[in-house]
C-alpha cells in the first residue's frame, strides 16, 4: 500500500482553488470546484477527490479539451424546467448552478428540472442532491460518462458508470443520499486503485471473451482502454446475478442524461474525436428539485423520513454485524473522523508538489517535505 500523509483542509483548499485559478478557472468558480471536489475526500469517496485533480481536470484543460471560463448558457427555459449548455465548461460548476436553478424553480412551483448538455465530469453526484436536501428539497441527479460499462449480455462498453443519486431531507443530523455507480465499480475506483497497487476487484470487469476479468487495477484500466474489457453492471453479467436492474438503472440515467437536452450519449463520450484525437467529453446531466413544502412541510418530511430510517437501522441484525447503516451515514462518520484533513497518498503528493512548482505557488508547503 502506498504512504499517505495528512493535509489540513485549509492547506489543501486554499491550494485547490490557487491551482485552479492558476489554470485560468476564475476565483468564483474555482472555489466552487475546490469545494465539490474536496467534498468527495471529507466523505470518503477518494476515487473523486485530490485523485483526480490533475488528471481529470487539471489534464484536460491543458489539453485543451475542457474551458476553464464556462459558459453556462440557458437554451430554453419554462417556469418548472431549463436546458442548460454548458460549452465544455467546468462540469462542478455546470452542476452547482443547475441544480441551484432546479431548487430556485422548486421552491416557487413546487418542482424543477434542468437538464445540460456539453458539460464535463460533475464530481460526486451526491454534492448536488445534498444541496436539495439542505435547502428542504428532495434531490434527484445523474449524469453519463465514458461508455466503459457493458450492457447485460454484451461484452462492449456502451455506456458509462451512470449513478442515479437520490437526497431526501431528515432530521438528523445527516441527511439521506444515495450515490452510487449503477456499475460494480467505477473507473475513479480503479483508478484509485492503480495508484495503490490494488487488484481489480472481484467481479468488476468481463472480458471481450465473457470471461471475468483477473489482474491488476492498473492493468484492467489498460484493457478497458484497448476495448478488451467493461465494467460491468450492477448484478454482474448475465441474469443469474440480476444484473439486468443495474443494467436498467444505467439505461434510465442515459436516457435523461441526453433526450430532453438533445446532447451526445454512448460512444460519442470517449473524449476521442474521428481521429483518435483528444476532444471535449460533452457529457450530459439531469438535476431534480421536489420542494417538501409544497406538500406537507419540511417539518413533516424531516421527521418522517428521520422516523423511516431510524426503524430500519433498529431491525434485527444478521448475527455477524454490529450495526445497519442508512445512505450518507457512512460518509457522515467519515467526516468526523477526517477533521484534521485529507489524506494524501505518494502519487498524488508527486503531483501536488509537481503543480505548485509549475505554477509559482511557493508559498505551499506540505507534510511530506518535512
Amino acid at each position: 500500500m502506498a504512504k499517505t500523509n495528512i493535509v489540513d483542509w485549509k492547506t489543501i483548499t486554499d491550494f485547490v482553488i490557487d491551482a485552479f485559478v492558476g489554470y485560468g478557472i476564475p476565483r468564483e468558480d474555482a472555489e466552487i470546484c475546490a469545494d465539490v471536489l474536496l467534498e468527495s475526500d471529507k466523505r470518503g469517496i477518494e476515487s473523486h477527490g485530490v485523485n483526480r485533480f490533475k488528471p481529470v481536470y487539471l489534464d484536460r484543460i491543458k489539453d485543451g479539451i475542457q474551458n476553464p471560463v464556462t459558459n453556462f448558457e440557458i437554451i430554453k427555459e419554462t417556469p418548472t424546467t431549463a436546458v442548460v449548455d454548458g460549452h465544455d465548461g467546468m462540469g462542478q460548476v455546470i452542476g452547482y448552478k443547475a441544480m441551484s436553478m432546479a431548487i430556485e424553480k422548486a421552491k416557487e412551483y413546487g418542482m424543477g428540472m434542468v437538464v445540460v448538455r456539453n458539460s464535463c465530469h460533475y464530481g460526486i453526484a451526491g454534492y448536488y442532491t445534498s444541496m436539495a436536501a439542505k435547502h428542504g428539497c428532495i434531490g434527484l441527479t445523474g449524469t453519463n460518462a465514458r461508455p466503459t460499462v457493458a450492457p447485460t449480455f454484451g461484452v462492449e462498453g456502451m455506456f458509462g458508470t451512470n449513478p442515479l443519486t437520490l437526497g431526501v431531507p431528515t432530521d438528523e443530523a445527516f441527511d439521506f443520499n444515495f450515490d452510487a455507480a449503477s456499475s460494480t465499480y467505477q473507473n475513479g475506483k480503479l483508478e484509485y486503485y492503480a495508484r495503490i497497487g490494488k487488484d481489480a476487484p472481484k467481479g468488476a470487469l468481463i472480458t471481450t471473451e465473457g470471461k471475468e476479468y483477473v489482474g491488476t487495477s492498473a492493468d484492467a484500466l489498460k484493457a478497458m482502454g484497448r476495448g478488451e474489457a467493461a465494467l460491468c453492471t450492477l448484478g454482474g453479467p448475465g441474469e443469474e446475478g440480476c444484473g439486468y436492474k443495474g443494467y436498467g438503472f444505467a439505461m434510465f440515467v442515459e436516457l435523461l442524461s441526453a433526450v430532453l437536452q438533445d446532447g451526445s450519449y454512448g460512444k460519442a463520450l470517449t473524449g476521442k474525436d474521428e481521429n483518435g484525437n483528444k476532444a471535449p467529453y460533452r457529457l450530459g446531466h439531469f438535476f431534480i428539485a421536489i420542494d417538501t413544502d409544497h406538500f406537507l412541510g419540511e417539518d413533516v418530511c424531516r421527521k418522517k423520513a428521520g422516523d423511516i430510517i431510524r426503524a430500519v437501522r433498529n431491525s434485527k441484525k444478521s448475527p455477524d454485524a454490529q450495526r445497519i447503516y442508512t445512505a450518507g451515514e457512512k460518509e457522515y462518520e467519515v467526516r468526523l473522523a477526517r477533521k484534521d484533513g485529507v489524506p494524501i497518498n505518494e502519487s498524488v503528493q508527486k503531483e501536488i508538489i509537481a503543480i505548485r512548482d509549475e505554477l509559482g505557488l511557493s508559498q505551499y508547503k506540505f507534510p511530506w517535505e518535512d
